[in-house]
């Protein structure tokens, strides 16, 4: 059979792995300043871009789509087209998937900073950088799956499976996750509100992590760790097993994250049950790429290069057995809104993510240059500095987390809470922040180590940016092959297999979220949950804008030590009004869901001003800007519409100038009160607004809080 000659596109994936060594490097000083800051609270200089609220999306942002995409598509640009012996189909899309990236995650740094956030966790970007996502996406997608209708290889292997189901899933996740109604250029509300919202983020949240740090990971896996250790994969049919129970079960798994809230109990339970049954799947896939590396340990020992890829790999173990027993209702009521969260994602986001990304770039780089490693010892220095890194990061935070709860539980014998001050808990979380910023320190020194090893190699070889490759042209084959199982007839089926995909990931969102919202004895609502006021609602942008979320939960548990601290818990009925909902999933303070009507108005004048003044050895930053910026409230009109639009139910015109006028007294209302105090502010300025917002939290309906609590 004849030869076509044609020639691999090195070009984009060098590209790419430049971005992702550059982005990494952001991302994690990102990230280590936030927890610093949490330390060392003054870091934050009084900057409203620089605070933890502001730049802990960006950190969040920067590691997952700017590190870890880039990463994904380095590493499968370059193996798609070996896998499937062609060139990528069009050269003019590669590039604008490159630019498009590039230019969404330029705008994540420009934005998030400022303040433009829809809060919604690992979706914080606002409506007009969603389409741009969608689109760039959509753009890889069809050059990818052109590529595979063109190919000269037959049957589809394992990696790109992995790949098609990518593609189509975080295709569907992000689009149901960004319905959003814009109200400006830069803002928009969520259209779905409270529980409905807070399942909606949490499918797509989890299968974030399944869908985009996860399954193309589980594809360059079985790629690049038998290239490195130059073995077949362990077992095909074990591969089979672990595709295709992984993205039907994974998709069900999102309500293990809101286990104790006001969401029915039929999704808590679902959420749970998938999660415990996702062991399986998940350790397939691990042992599979462990006992690929059977008879060539030796090699492991030697290579740096296969040790990133055995810690990825037990990591990716290790962590996918912790989220489901962290699913558990008994241990989810310990792990929840504690580090101990913190610590579990990081195992999977430094050990899974980072340390294969770190294998796979210091396979391709001298591979693609035609040369070796510059320096085999940086490598080895690289692999363990990492390694101490993960622990010293990790560990600190799993202590810290059995710390925060067993001192958020703890009664005295007389059935007083012993700790009833949050802030007693912070203090004695210092120490394990402090060797958290040492564990991130040391794990970023590798990643820069890694820069110049790489940045040396490509400069002592000669870069291949059109490899030279034949093959034979794939001939055209219909039906079954004789002696072909279905499964391997599937797999030379791309546009099925990428149907089959979009219908087994769809099962289990549809039945999810579909009743929640179809459903109303779901929901049910509480008469006296009323609108908030326009004050309120500018408030309430203002706490979205600042990322108070990311520090503070607004829902309180049905535990005994959470009503005693906080007051009643939650219902669903109470956010039946909150486009986009609130809830957290961490606290670093207290939680405010019953805040309003806690404290004077003056309190939390000073609060934001200076909060150590108010709870001395806060770690919270000052907030000076919002007692001297005005409130802009020029889009109070297009917000009270868009809300109208969502539901809400303002009366009839009232966005006309009766809006403007309840907002403007009830500020002249707070600013009274604060003068009452001796606090000269102005009703136009921004705090004012914050806090009727606070003051507003929880009132709807009756709460006591129990006598025994104290201010936050």
């Amino acid at each position: 059979m004849s030869q076509e000659r044609f020639q691999y596109d090195n070009a984009i994936v060098k590209l790419f792995i430049r971005a992702t060594v550059i982005w990494g490097i952001t991302g994690m000083l990102v990230g280590l300043t936030a927890a610093s800051q949490l330390v060392w609270p003054e870091l934050n200089a009084n900057l409203a871009w620089l605070t933890f609220g502001r730049i802990r999306p960006l950190h969040t942002n920067a590691v997952i789509f700017a590190f870890v995409g880039n990463g994904i598509f380095a590493g499968v640009y370059y193996s798609l087209q070996r896998l499937l012996k062609t060139r990528m189909w069009s050269d003019a899309l590669s590039r604008i998937n490159f630019w498009g990236w590039q230019l969404i995650i330029l705008s994540a740094v420009l934005t998030l900073p400022m303040g433009y956030t829809s809060s919604k966790e690992y979706a914080e970007l606002e409506w007009p950088i969603d389409i741009a996502i969608a689109l760039v996406w959509v753009v890889w997608g069809v050059n990818m799956m052109a590529t595979i209708l063109n190919r000269r290889e037959r049957h589809l292997y394992v990696a790109v499976w992995f790949y098609i189901a990518t593609f189509v899933t975080v295709a569907v996740l992000h689009i149901f996750n960004s319905f959003e109604l814009p109200v400006s250029f830069m803002k928009s509300y969520s259209w779905y509100a409270g529980v409905q919202d807070a399942l909606v983020q949490w499918w797509y949240g989890h299968n974030a992590v399944a869908f985009f740090l996860t399954t193309p990971y589980l594809g360059l896996m079985y790629y690049f760790v038998p290239k490195a250790a130059g073995r077949p994969v362990y077992s095909y049919r074990l591969s089979i097993i672990h595709f295709w129970a992984l993205i039907f079960i994974y998709i069900w798994a999102g309500p293990h994250h809101l286990l104790h809230t006001s969401l029915p109990d039929w999704a808590q339970s679902l959420g749970t049950v998938f999660s415990i049954m996702l062991i399986a799947p998940s350790w397939g896939g691990m042992l599979n790429g462990l006992l690929t590396l059977r008879g060539a340990w030796d090699k492991v020992r030697e290579d740096p290069i296969l040790k990133f890829m055995v810690v990825a790999i037990s990591a990716y173990g290790m962590s996918t057995f912790e989220g489901p027993m962290l699913s558990l209702k008994s241990v989810n009521a310990i792990s929840h809104f504690t580090d101990w969260t913190i610590a579990h994602v990081h195992i999977g986001g430094l050990g899974w993510n980072g340390m294969l990304t770190f294998g796979m770039l210091y396979w391709l780089v001298p591979k693609m240059h035609s040369t070796t490693l510059y320096s085999k010892k940086a490598a080895n220095f690289h692999f363990w500095i990492s390694t101490l890194g993960i622990l010293f990061y990790a560990l600190p935070l799993y202590w810290a987390g059995f710390t925060q709860y067993f001192m958020w539980q703890e009664f005295r014998p007389e059935g007083m809470l012993k700790y009833p001050n949050f802030l007693d808990t912070v203090l004695q979380l210092l120490p394990m922040y402090t060797m958290r910023v040492v564990g991130g320190t040391l794990y970023l020194t590798g990643a820069i180590v890694m820069a110049w090893n790489l940045a040396k190699t490509s400069r002592q070889g000669s870069f291949i940016a059109n490899e030279d490759a034949e093959a034979p042209a794939l001939e055209t084959v219909r039906g079954r092959l004789p002696g072909e199982s279905i499964h391997r007839w599937i797999e030379r089926k791309p546009m099925p297999l990428l149907v089959m995909s979009l219908v087994v990931i769809l099962i289990g969102g549809l039945v999810e979220i579909l009743p929640t919202i179809l459903v109303k004895s779901n929901i049910p609502t509480i008469a006296s949950v009323k609108p908030y006021t326009p004050l309120e609602l500018e408030g309430r942008d203002l706490y979205i804008r600042e990322g108070c979320n990311n520090c503070h939960s607004q829902m309180v548990r049905p535990f005994r030590h959470e009503t005693e601290r906080y007051g009643e818990y939650s219902k669903a009925g109470e956010f039946v009004y909150d486009h986009p909902f609130l809830w957290g999933s961490k606290r670093t303070g207290p939680d405010l869901h019953r805040e309003g009507g806690r404290m004077p108005d003056s309190w939390h004048y000073h609060h934001m001003y200076d909060p150590r003044s108010m709870s001395p050895g806060s770690i919270m930053p000052r907030y000076p800007w919002l007692l001297t910026d005005d409130l802009d409230a020029s889009n109070l009109a297009a917000k009270i519409e868009a809300m109208q639009t969502l539901g809400v139910p303002y009366p009839e015109g009232y966005a006309d100038g009766q809006a403007q006028a309840d907002l403007e007294a009830q500020a002249n209302a707070i600013a009274a009160n604060l003068l009452d105090a001796d606090i000269e502010c102005a009703p136009q300025k921004e705090i004012i607004a914050l806090i009727a917002y606070l003051q507003r939290l929880g009132t709807d309906i009756n709460t006591p809080v129990a006598e025994n609590t104290v201010a936050p």
